[in-house]
């Protein structure tokens, strides 16, 4: 499990359909061979260390349904380790598995601070909500607004200029998580079987959606 806070701008050394080398120091810190560690939101098992470098397999699957197949040599990548049982939950829970990719419609600098806009996949919309949480390229961050299949982000300048945020352009596509929690609120609602009281109406009524 992960918290979206990220802890280090990696550098990809090296990157296939099945593999990928990043170059990095402060993750690596007690890192030992198969601790897990969330490369722009993707969760990944450490196979192989050096120095400063970590190599990790990356599964067909996991290439084709993020933004990997787009990276290359010489691009940064937001990392985390995954929380320890005594650390501190900074963000929201965070599985390090993604939904999908979305891409980056609009990107406004309001002084220090930035709002960034992005569209979701038709699938992803049903699990956001105004002041809910998202992961985007493994970051945790709070919605501001939700139109149709677009969501507002406000950055503050911290997370922007310690994140891959900060070389973002309009156009580039981005890892997303959904909050885990709206998926298990509709799997229990959809259950054939539920006969609890809990139902949307409840949960609408009750500040919950």
């Amino acid at each position: 499990m992960f918290t979206g806070i990220i802890e280090e701008l990696g550098k990809i050394r090296h990157i296939t359909k099945n593999k990928i080398e990043i170059e990095c120091s402060e993750v690596l810190q007690q890192t030992k061979i198969g601790d897990s560690i969330a490369v722009n939101g993707v969760c990944l098992t450490v196979c192989g260390l050096e120095n400063n470098i970590f190599t990790a397999d990356i599964s067909q699957e996991t290439f084709n349904v993020t933004t990997f197949n787009q990276l290359k040599t010489g691009d940064f990548v937001n990392l985390e380790r995954a929380m320890s049982a005594n650390g501190r939950f900074g963000g929201h829970i965070v599985s390090g598995h993604i939904d999908a990719t979305a891409i980056c419609k609009n990107l406004i600098r309001n002084g220090e601070f930035y709002t960034l806009t992005f569209e979701l996949p038709d699938d992803c919309t049903k699990y956001v909500i105004k002041k809910g949480s998202i992961t985007i390229n493994g970051i945790s961050l709070t919605i501001a607004n939700v139109e149709n299949k677009t969501i507002k982000i406000a950055v503050i300048p911290h997370t922007y200029e310690n994140t891959t945020l900060k070389t973002m352009k309009i156009g580039d596509f981005v890892n997303i998580e959904v909050d885990i929690m709206a998926k298990y609120i509709e799997k229990f609602l959809s259950t054939s079987d539920n006969k609890s009281k809990i139902d949307y109406n409840f949960l609408q009524k009750n500040g919950y959606l």
